[in-house]
């Protein structure tokens, strides 16, 4: 899918409830000290600047929203409806955007979105894709505990999951059976995170504990 697409698509459909939110990259995890020496898992992420390359309200779309982009992109790779519209915005074409809805970022078409929207010690959530693994057992995509002993005789059932049906009463497996496949690339949310510190400078939001993905991967920090 083209990246162009790949965040407006969580979007489309429904509405974000957030007032401020901005698009970064992830870095990668660090732990830092406070004052009383007590250490706090951090991740690192580099947060915009985001260019404001559209804006919607209740007379001309049906609803108040801003887009925003972020990760500069080559021309030559985008096409003509792109460039046309990042043209309206006084800048070059962009990898990622996302829509979002009643937010009290009162920017133009043009400006730019900062790290400067969120303060040390904001409640922020992020969305991102979670790590793909592939095709997993019951063990590692469930949480199974096997079966079985794991010594003294082992044998070639320690991972498998089990009876999966009834084969006297319905004879089927019923839907929803927890059972091996596919692992991993999801879109998720966490929340509860704050902001731990800020570098300006920098563009760097140091945020407690993870996020999902992996590094490099593009996630969206909602206040």
């Amino acid at each position: 899918m083209n990246a162009y697409v790949s965040l407006i698509r969580e979007t489309a459909g429904h509405k974000t409830d957030t007032m401020k939110s901005i698009i970064g990259k992830k870095v990668g995890m660090t732990s830092i000290f406070d004052t009383a020496g007590k250490q706090t898992a951090v991740t690192i992420i580099e947060a915009g600047p985001c260019v404001v390359t559209q804006k919607k309200t209740v007379e001309t779309d049906g609803y108040n929203a801003i887009q925003i982009a972020f990760g500069d992109k080559k021309e030559k790779h985008s096409n003509k409806a792109e460039i046309s519209h990042f043209s309206k915005a006084n800048t070059a074409p962009k990898r990622f955007v996302q829509e979002i809805r009643d937010s009290e970022i009162d920017k133009n078409v043009g400006e730019s979105i900062t790290v400067d929207i969120f303060a040390e010690g904001d409640d922020v959530a992020v969305v991102g894709t979670t790590k793909g693994k592939g095709f997993q057992g019951v063990v590692k995509r469930h949480g199974f505990s096997g079966v079985g002993q794991q010594s003294h005789g082992q044998h070639d059932r320690q991972r498998a999951p089990g009876s999966i049906g009834n084969s006297s009463d319905a004879s089927r497996v019923f839907k929803g059976m927890r059972m091996a496949g596919r692992m991993g690339g999801d879109r998720v949310k966490m929340k509860g995170l704050k902001v731990v510190k800020i570098f300006a400078e920098k563009n760097y939001i140091l945020v407690s504990g993870s996020v999902p993905g992996h590094n490099g991967s593009i996630v969206l920090i909602q206040k």
